[in-house]
């Protein structure tokens, strides 16, 4: 008999994920957890099978582009695929966006809402991208206060019936560049007779979830001044009620590398019509709520991705006979899957530990020590668990050998999706520079440094080691913003920002898995998080450098 690889399976994404229910389990009172367990089951059954069956089948869909009807008419419709259709409906019936406002769990609606985007997210073809943005705009309206407009989309955004729910986009990204939003092109001009209402004219390079019914951007009107106090935040309806488009062209779909399957537009607006959500300007700052939510999306997606291909490796690696025994049984594949276990797991905390926090905010129950860590979290967990996502979706791949490159195994998607989350919604530089920004504003480390001291109080004595290295490594981060702020001042701290902050990142990361380590101790089942954190100590933690290396870089690139 010829001989054929039998492919890795998944099963319940839920109950086979020790790690997200041993975390559920020791953040949740008990009678929470049961109240919610049988739903995160049955979308972890519908995600392990069903979805991720057609997720495999449908790896060459993608979205299409229908610019002219056949009698000659500008259309612009976007077909998307069978999949983004069934996760439309979903989404609806399983309140992916909703929990997190129907507040049923608390402080704790958000840790209920994002287990549920974590356990689906690998399994649609990267449906949470307009879920991001949708959560983003139904924050961001709620915090401006715009009583007319919350009454207009807020209901839909966060509907349950598939029938009536809406996506939003945002549309942010320009020709004249991603991040430096604050020289937009995007023109904004009062309608006569009508006031509060204007048109929008200009570009916009980079539009993803194209087929969503409104979106939130930005634009100047005329006469503010430049940069980016004088632009305004804007809400745009894609359609008229007629069904026509409101001043909007799509130009072309993007030909991306990954998240092929995202309707990401490029679109000319010629007189869009838009309504201001809150005041003329300041709207950079206006637009951060939906920001800080895209961005914890982006977190909460990485340790997805993260997690399904660890579990399709290590399923494989019981499968999978080389040299005359599973490879789960050869010790350098066991070592390999053990570092990407640990900074897959170190990951998994630190987003949720931020999905905690936005949580309380929302309830007001965040004290003010709280709300300064948040704020530093923001940009700290999106930039490391986008870079550790990346690693260990190649890791992955490499740990099936050749069948890890070939397509219709459906594993180098994974890759090519991961790719995007050190980059949507900020690189790793520009979240450096945000993490700046934010101790610029009067800001400092004491808050971060506080909650490692906190997670790794009372540890084993097994976890000494790594307890002290997560304190170290954030200590030594303080100590070389200070000496690099006097010695060579904005300049010195910015060449090394990126290094700062991927170590508070991984400081806390290690931090967290001495706590999960800690807090499992009574339930005797401690030993996989402490082992974890005795791993990740081992994989590195304080990448700060003392010496100052910007003079080599301009050498070295001169």
């Amino acid at each position: 008999m010829p001989f054929f690889q039998s492919p890795p399976e998944l099963g319940n994404t839920y109950l086979g994920d020790d790690v997200l229910r041993r975390y559920l389990r020791n953040t949740f009172p008990a009678e929470a957890l049961a109240r919610i367990e049988p739903e995160l089951s049955d979308l972890g059954e519908l995600s392990g099978g069903e979805l991720y069956r057609e997720s495999l089948a449908t790896y060459r869909d993608e979205p299409r582009l229908d610019q002219w009807n056949a009698w000659g008419h500008r259309v612009d419709h976007i077909e998307i695929t069978p999949l983004w259709k069934k996760a439309q409906r979903i989404t609806a019936e399983k309140g992916i966006v909703a929990t997190a406002y129907e507040k049923k769990s608390g402080a704790l609606s958000r840790v209920h809402q994002f287990a549920l985007v974590y356990l689906v997210e690998p399994s649609w073809h990267v449906y949470s991208c307009p879920l991001a943005m949708t959560d983003g705009a139904a924050k961001t309206l709620l915090v401006t206060k715009n009583q007319k407009l919350i009454e207009r989309a807020l209901p839909r955004l966060t509907s349950r019936d598939a029938a009536t729910a809406w996506t939003s986009g945002q549309w942010m990204t320009e020709r004249t560049g991603g991040s430096d939003v604050a020289i937009s092109e995007t023109v904004a001009r009062p309608v006569p007779g009508e006031d509060g209402v204007f048109t929008l004219h200009g570009t916009k390079w980079f539009s993803s979830a194209t087929t969503s019914q409104m979106a939130l951007t930005l634009g100047r009107p005329e006469g503010n001044p430049p940069g980016g106090s004088g632009l305004a935040l804007f809400y745009v309806e894609v359609r008229n009620p007629d069904g026509t488009m409101n001043g909007i062209g799509v130009n072309r779909l993007k030909d991306k590398l990954g998240t092929r399957m995202v309707p990401t537009a490029e679109l000319t607006l010629d007189g869009a019509r838009a309504i201001p959500v809150i005041g003329l300007k300041d709207g950079i700052k206006n637009i951060t709520p939906m920001l800080t939510i895209t961005r914890t999306w982006n977190a909460v997606c990485a340790v997805a991705g993260m997690r399904r291909g660890l579990a399709l490796a290590k399923d494989y690696a019981r499968r999978r006979v080389a040299f005359g025994a599973p490879l789960a049984d050869k010790a350098l594949h066991v070592d390999t899957l053990a570092a990407i276990e640990a900074e897959y797991q170190g990951a998994m905390l630190i987003a949720f530990r931020a999905v905690e926090l936005l949580g309380k905010e929302e309830a007001g129950e965040l004290d003010e020590h709280e709300a300064a860590l948040l704020r530093l979290l923001t940009p700290i967990v999106k930039l490391v668990t986008g870079k550790q996502a990346v690693a260990v979706a190649s890791e992955c791949l490499e740990a099936f050998g050749g069948a890890g490159y070939i397509e219709d195994t459906g594993l180098p998607r994974m890759l090519r999706d991961a790719q995007v989350l050190p980059i949507w919604e900020g690189t790793t530089n520009v979240l450096s520079l945000d993490l700046l920004r934010v101790l610029a504003k009067g800001g400092s480390l004491e808050p971060l440094v506080r909650e490692v001291r906190a997670c790794v109080e009372g540890a084993d004595v097994s976890l000494k080691d790594a307890a002290e290295a997560a304190v170290r490594a954030t200590e030594h981060a303080g100590a070389w913003l200070m000496k690099t702020l006097e010695s060579g001042g904005p300049t010195g701290v910015e060449a090394g920002a990126r290094r700062l902050a991927l170590t508070l990142g991984r400081a806390l990361e290690l931090a967290l898995l001495v706590r999960e380590a800690t807090r499992s101790k009574r339930f005797g089942d401690d030993a996989k998080p402490a082992a974890a954190a005795r791993r990740f100590w081992r994989n590195g933690v304080d990448l700060v450098q003392d010496a100052a290396l910007d003079a080599d870089a301009k050498t070295l690139l001169g």
